[in-house]
């Protein structure tokens, strides 16, 4: 009998402005992903510009949250930076490793 490889998994995070986690995410199916969830959330980067300037900035951002095996990570994320970070400058992306999982069905 064969032995089963074990798959760690982890979770890719992509910072985006908003409305560009739909291009993201369609990036990454293509990589492999299954899916993702996508947040919203609000930057705060620009602190010292209300002071400077009288007004008040309120970056809307989307945060896409992934969950992809070890072994498609690096795919997954060079495909979501192609799809609109690299050349626009719309977001970051970064991976954390998962530790433990419940309810998963991969």
């Amino acid at each position: 009998m064969e032995e089963k490889k074990e798959l760690g998994f982890e979770v890719i995070y992509a910072i985006l402005d908003n409305g560009f986690a739909d291009q993201a995410i369609l990036a990454a199916r293509e990589a492999g992903a299954k899916g993702g969830t996508i947040l919203r959330a609000r930057g705060s980067s620009n602190i010292g510009v209300d002071k400077k300037y009288g007004i008040t900035i309120t970056p809307e951002k989307e945060v896409l949250m992934i969950l992809v095996r070890s072994d498609i990570k690096d795919a997954v994320m060079d495909a979501i930076y192609k799809a609109g970070i690299e050349e626009m400058n719309r977001g970051i992306v970064f991976s954390l490793p998962v530790t433990s999982t419940v309810g998963l069905k991969y």
